[in-house]
């Protein structure tokens, strides 16, 4: 038997849930790509819409967030905003979600399970009602509720692993989704949704990790410092990365930071980049640099001496040429002095003498 806990997730699919108790604070976690979905064409299809959305038409848009969790992932914050679990063959878990109508009139809300997959690209999102394995043992009930502005309603969803069910991961996106038709007859479609990390095997679940790769620093042509890692995923899971990076020990001992950083989804044995952009005025160091990065609870850091090459002088022109400004602005007027002098001399001097 499971047991859950609430996950006291906000009513927004891209936004972190405030701290539970028990847990100890953790690294930020990755936006979610999904809450936002552009409208899609008459038909119900991704695409261009034969004419564009009336601005002034009430707005087609959706929250859902995560009520439950499993007890034993209590310090894994990936399960407090999706459902991540790891069950055998045959296992049926419940999870509560609830889903707000965020439009400014009364909308009928659609909730449903439909594909997803993680791929070099990241979490990928299949169009509308697109079906894989994992949907297809996903069940919403109720289907469609119809909520007043800012309602709120809870919507229970069961996932029922088929008995023969191969070992793996799968992927898959809890939605609640609104449409309306604005004053031009163009179908708009807004949509929120969680995601589904579900693994499936006999015994424990598969371990998680990763590797980060040495820290480098350079300076791009506009003169933005960069500080580079290259991440690879050593485990059995997907992972979704973020953390901060320490800049310390810097010119004059100067520090930097925290920088937060977001890596996206890393898939199995699957590698990314990690580029954290600076602040171009940023001295070329050398600086001691600390990279955190985690995926729920499973976390990793990387340290080293980085430099980012001299800064480029427009980058300190504005201090540079406020001196400049003020010297040629003295020497100015020094001049207009002088001129005026020899003026005023020379008239003087032609000036008639008096008789005695």
């Amino acid at each position: 038997m499971t047991v859950l806990v609430t996950a006291g997730a906000p009513a927004s699919a891209a936004q972190p849930g405030p701290p539970v108790a028990g847990r100890p604070p953790a690294l930020a976690e990755p936006q979610v790509p999904e809450a936002d979905v552009p409208a899609v064409g008459p038909a119900g299809r991704p695409g261009t819409p034969s004419a564009r959305p009336d601005p002034s038409a009430p707005s087609t848009t959706v929250g859902v967030r995560l009520l439950d969790a499993p007890v034993e992932r209590r310090d894994d914050t990936r399960a407090h905003k999706y459902v991540v679990d790891h069950v055998r063959p045959g296992t049926t878990i419940k999870r509560r979600i609830v889903v707000q109508n965020s439009s400014e009139i009364r909308r009928k809300v659609a909730l449903y399970a439909a594909a997803a997959d993680v791929t070099k690209k990241g979490f990928v999102l299949a169009p509308d009602r697109t079906e894989n394995e994992l949907s297809s043992w996903i069940d919403v009930e109720p289907p469609e509720e119809v909520l007043a502005p800012d309602e709120e309603a809870e919507v229970l969803v069961t996932i029922t692993v088929p008995r023969r069910a191969e070992a793996g991961e799968r992927y898959a996106v809890i939605w609640a989704e609104v449409a309306g038709v604005d004053g031009r007859n163009v179908r708009n479609v807004g949509r929120a949704g969680i995601r589904v990390y579900l693994s499936v095997g006999p015994g424990g679940e598969p371990p998680s990790g990763f590797e980060i790769g040495p820290l480098t620093g350079e300076r791009e042509e506009d003169g933005t410092p960069v500080l580079t890692a290259e991440v690879r995923n050593t485990g059995r899971r997907a992972l979704d990365l973020a953390g901060d990076l320490r800049l310390t020990e810097g010119p004059g001992g100067l520090s930097a930071g925290p920088v937060k950083v977001e890596a996206g989804t890393l898939a199995l044995d699957g590698t990314t980049t990690v580029r954290v952009v600076l602040d171009r005025r940023l001295p070329d160091g050398p600086w001691a640099a600390k990279l955190d990065l985690a995926s729920g609870w499973t976390k990793r850091s990387a340290t080293g001496r980085v430099g980012f090459g001299p800064v480029p002088v427009a980058a300190t022109s504005a201090v540079d040429r406020s001196g400049q400004v003020l010297t040629g602005g003295l020497a100015t007027s020094g001049l207009v002095l002088v001129l005026f002098a020899v003026y005023a001399y020379r008239r003087r001097v032609r000036q008639p003498v008096a008789a005695a």
